[in-house]
């Protein structure tokens, strides 16, 4: 009797089993087996590449559920914009605190002010250099410039603030890239720096000073100012392998892109940059009251118009820039504000380079370079670090070895933010990531939160980098700005700067690597550029 229930247990036991493996663990089993095609099996903690070529995306299950969900993660319809649906991201909508008179680079009332003492200077000038032109038979282009208390640039100033040169959903910003590619320019005249070098450039110098460099200040009809590099380069073109970083050409496409580049980022730390044709005999000539400039006016055998830089080491005509016949293309960059009401200091980067050609620097010998940069202020504590980190992350991207200097506000100290300037030596080589623009990442393995997700979020097939830059480079009148090669290359090396990340978890673990830096999410960002009334 004992014997036969033992086997109506057994016999039960097994039935309930085969029904479990039928029913429940093997639908399971298929179900994971599926899913493995598409993608690895991540342990909790660990940060894995797929392994489908040089191209996998870096997962991290445990980092990506803090990415916030957007609802669909598709691929998106035909037609419908990829960077509308980026920036409409939960990511892309963080709510800035709010912004106390100290946080704010300028105010309404001052800012008016120095506008209206600016306005009266150049209508001093113009009737003093009018009275001084007709004087002796010369020629002067007038055009009336107009007092705009509404002005895109008046906006964009005071959008400045301690986090950022201007917020996600400021109209002024696309205001003022559209008066760039169009409005009237009333004055032409060399920048600051060439100025100050007097045409006396040393031609010994391995490095050269940056008024070499042929570059133009021009101002347009409301009295904004913007910095004009004419085009040096075809787009097709990339920098000879023996040309070292700091005797690159200058191109005004890579002005362009690193602005767009580092919206999509959401850095926001490179002022607003347009592409415009301009007239040179028109628009630089007729309009400059500068006669150094006119003097290096010349017309080519092949009848355009060309000019070249005052500095001695480049005033020949083989260093010119010509138009077609008078037409050239460059680059506008939004000036920021005069240094007499906004100063700003210039801080030598770490990790700038030699600048020689057999010298090295200590971070390329010393990969514990960082350890004693932690000690040192102020990268001892708050953000300025991870602002450098940041900044070496947009630089790789962009493969910009010529980063030497960082400015930032004097206003905000410690807390204000490394400004992404002078780009223009990006670019250069699609077919080549220069890993050691990562020293700052690979060797102190720190990364902001919000960083890391954006970064990620940008591998996606939804909001693809180069997609999204495409898309958003599409908007400039000189477009296209970037060939598909280096629109390819920002996706390569944007998973190479993960897989930096990955390496940095690995050894040190998430906590370590990680730094969070949000604050409260909004659906209704905000606004930073309001202006009040100040007639």
């Amino acid at each position: 009797m004992m014997r036969r229930d033992r086997l109506f247990l057994v016999g039960t036991l097994m039935a309930v089993f085969s029904a479990d493996l039928y029913f429940i663990l093997l639908p399971k089993l298929q179900s994971m087996r599926q899913r493995s095609h598409h993608v690895c099996s991540c342990a909790a903690n660990n940060l894995t590449l797929q392994r489908n070529g040089a191209l996998g995306t870096p997962l991290l299950s445990s980092w990506t559920s803090l990415l916030p969900q957007d609802g669909n993660a598709s691929e998106p319809a035909e037609g419908s914009s990829k960077l509308e649906r980026l920036f409409a991201h939960p990511l892309y909508n963080i709510q800035t605190p709010a912004l106390g008179p100290e946080e704010r680079l300028l105010q309404a009332v001052q800012l008016m002010e120095y506008y209206r003492k600016k306005v009266s200077r150049w209508e001093r000038h113009i009737k003093l250099y009018s009275e001084a032109a007709a004087m002796s038979n010369m020629t002067v282009t007038d055009h009336e410039v107009t007092f705009d208390p509404d002005a895109s640039w008046l906006k964009f100033h005071l959008g400045i603030n301690r986090f950022s040169l201007y917020s996600r959903d400021d109209p002024a910003i696309q205001q003022l890239l559209e008066e760039m590619q169009s409005m009237t320019v009333v004055s032409a005249d060399y920048t600051q720096d060439e100025k100050a070098l007097k045409g006396a450039c040393d031609c010994t110098q391995v490095v050269k000073p940056s008024g070499h460099h042929l570059k133009l200040a021009l101002k347009m009809q409301n009295l904004a100012k913007a910095m004009f590099k004419p085009m040096r380069q075809e787009r097709d073109e990339e920098t000879p392998e023996d040309f070292f970083y700091f005797v690159d050409l200058q191109r005004h496409n890579a002005e362009i892109a690193a602005f767009h580049l580092d919206r999509i980022l959401d850095f926001r730390r490179v002022p607003p940059v347009a592409g415009r044709l301009i007239n040179v005999t028109g628009e630089v000539l007729q309009v400059t009251h500068n006669e150094d400039l006119r003097a290096v006016f010349f017309t080519s055998p092949a009848n355009n118009t060309c000019f070249f830089a005052k500095c001695l080491y480049v005033c020949k005509t083989e260093y010119a820039v010509c138009g077609r016949p008078d037409l050239l293309e460059g680059s506008m960059s939004a000036y920021l504000p005069s240094l007499s009401i906004a100063p700003r200091i210039s801080i030598p980067n770490p990790w700038t380079r030699s600048y020689t050609f057999t010298g090295r620097q200590e971070w390329e010998m010393n990969p514990f370079f960082c350890d004693s940069i932690k000690q040192l202020y102020p990268y001892n504590s708050g953000n300025r670090l991870l602002n450098i980190i940041d900044m070496s992350i947009f630089d790789f991207l962009i493969n910009n070895m010529d980063r030497h200097h960082y400015e930032i506000f004097t206003k905000f100290g410690d807390e204000g933010f490394p400004l992404h300037l002078d780009n223009a030596r990006g670019f250069g080589k699609h077919s080549k990531d220069e890993m050691s623009i990562l020293a700052p990442l690979s060797q102190c393995c720190i990364i902001k939160s919000s960083t890391l997700m954006r970064l990620q979020i940008l591998t996606r097939p939804e909001y693809r980098l180069s997609d999204v830059m495409r898309e958003s480079l599409q908007g400039d009148i000189l477009h296209p700005i970037l060939t598909d090669p280096h629109l390819l290359a920002l996706d390569r090396r944007l998973l190479k700067v993960l897989r930096v990340v990955q390496r940095c978890v690995r050894r040190l673990g998430k906590d370590e690597v990680i730094t969070k830096d949000f604050v409260k999410s909004s659906a209704r960002p905000q606004a930073t550029t309001e202006m009040k009334e100040v007639r």
